[in-house]
């Protein structure tokens, strides 16, 4: 009868260890990596996953008032079913909303991609000059929070301290009041051209910064202006870029809720339902309605990925278009 024994190897004390079986080490090798995804599973399962399932859930409960509500069990929670998604479909005020949201995002994506598509062709212009400050300049509203940048431009827009007031004043020319009816929306666009166009900028730049020079190259070899290399060959290059900027501007479009509430105390003009989210806000915290405010939250996330998937996929099926060609 034969006795297999196990290798053994010793440490820098001299105390012996098994070496682990291939089988072992394969299984070590198969884990680790979900040992590394783990903390960040937890945490998505916390803060992203867990209050979703728990937004939807509330979306389907109601309170149910019995007698004068007083007392201990006057008020249950029920199930609602599809009641609180009716009374948010036929809800003028979030109707109201979304058209005026929409409005404002019919002004500030075109304008803030264009200018992001030109400041990006010019710093990536061979005869551009203080490219890296330039960048830097172009790039900084973005690192400002967005409330900060909302009150900034709100006293900027007040007639009786901005110095913008003070000059036209001089000059004798009309003073528009920014903050009040049509303005308002080129108030409100202001501020998210300002502040959303030098991240987009960096990122159709870097697009442009990974084209070969050859391509360049060649272009020039037969005869192209630098007007002709940016139409029709720098732009088609960068469409992917292009793509996923305007998928963010549509994503951060829909979520509009920092700009119009930090400029409401400031004027009239802003009322608690000027956007969706401001309404989902008010319904939640001012009225304490948080399972109608649940309702119009998901509905509000249901459209944005409704919306961002249905462009997705109309993009990609048009690049598979011309790839065909």
């Amino acid at each position: 009868m034969k006795s297999t024994a196990r290798r053994q190897s010793y440490g820098v004390k001299g105390a012996p260890y098994d070496h682990p079986s291939p089988t072992t080490t394969l299984k070590r090798a198969r884990s680790a990596p979900y040992f590394f995804l783990l903390p960040a599973t937890i945490l998505f399962a916390l803060f992203f996953a867990l209050p979703i399932g728990y937004a939807i859930w509330l979306s389907f409960r109601k309170v149910k008032v019995s007698g004068l509500g007083l007392g201990s069990g006057a008020r249950k929670e029920v199930w609602a079913g599809l009641e609180n998604y009716t009374d948010a479909l036929t809800d003028s005020e979030l109707l109201h909303g979304a058209l005026r949201v929409l409005g404002y995002g019919c002004i500030v994506v075109p304008v803030m991609l264009g200018l992001a598509l030109l400041f990006a062709l010019m710093l990536d212009s061979e005869r551009v000059r203080l490219a890296p400050f330039t960048r830097l300049a172009i790039f900084l509203p973005y690192a400002i929070p967005g409330v900060v940048a909302a009150l900034l431009w709100g006293f900027l827009y007040l007639p009786d301290v901005s110095p913008f007031y003070f000059v036209l004043d001089k000059l004798g020319m009309p003073q528009p009041d920014l903050l009040d009816g049509g303005p308002l929306y080129l108030a409100l666009s202001n501020i998210a051209v300002w502040g959303g166009t030098g991240f987009n900028m960096i990122v159709i730049y870097t697009s442009l910064q990974a084209i070969p020079a050859e391509v360049y190259e060649a272009a020039k070899l037969d005869g192209a202006a630098p007007s002709q290399i940016a139409l029709r060959i720098k732009i088609p290059m960068v469409a992917p870029s292009l793509v996923l900027t305007f998928f963010f501007s549509i994503i951060a479009t829909l979520q509009m809720f920092n700009e119009p509430t930090t400029l409401k105390p400031l004027t009239n003009s802003v009322s608690t339902t000027w956007s969706p989210l401001m309404k989902v806000y008010r319904d939640a915290f001012g009225e304490g309605d948080i399972y109608g405010a649940a309702a119009q939250a998901v509905i509000i996330a249901f459209a944005t990925l409704l919306l961002s998937f249905g462009f997705l996929r109309a993009a990609n099926r048009r690049q598979k278009q011309e790839a065909a060609r």
